[in-house]
């Protein structure tokens, strides 16, 4: 019992550490971007082979040149578009149209490849969950 509870609490703080290291708590460093959030823009359901917006939401030292937005559909990628839909507010927003092929729940992962110090740098990662279906 001792050994179940030890895992269970050593998962969880492993959880934690994850949860924490996706989205940083620090102020940002010169140059630095950082990804806030992403939800799914839909008109109705999320159908399988048609265009889906996906919304980023950012925070940025300056205005970063965003280069590629890269996604994952549960593990399958990186799928990788350039990101042409950019504003730069508080918080800043990236739009990107992907698609889906095949009807079932994903983990969406996504983020954003941009430049820092005159180098390609990529962003830290998040997630939301999508369910697509066949049309």
């Amino acid at each position: 019992m001792r050994f179940f509870l030890t895992g269970v609490s050593t998962g969880g703080i492993f959880l934690f550490f994850v949860s924490c290291a996706t989205v940083p708590t620090e102020p940002l460093a010169a140059g630095e971007l950082r990804l806030l959030s992403m939800n799914v823009l839909k008109d109705g359901e999320i159908r399988a082979n048609l265009p889906l917006m996906v919304n980023v939401n950012f925070e940025a030292d300056g205005k970063p040149e965003i280069r590629t937005a890269c996604f994952y559909f549960s593990g399958d990628g990186p799928y990788c578009l350039k990101a042409t839909d950019v504003n730069y507010g508080s918080p800043g927003t990236i739009k990107i149209q992907v698609r889906a092929n095949t009807p079932v729940s994903y983990l969406l992962e996504g983020y954003i490849l941009y430049i820092r110090d005159g180098k390609l740098q990529p962003s830290n990662v998040i997630a939301t969950h999508v369910r697509v279906i066949s049309h």
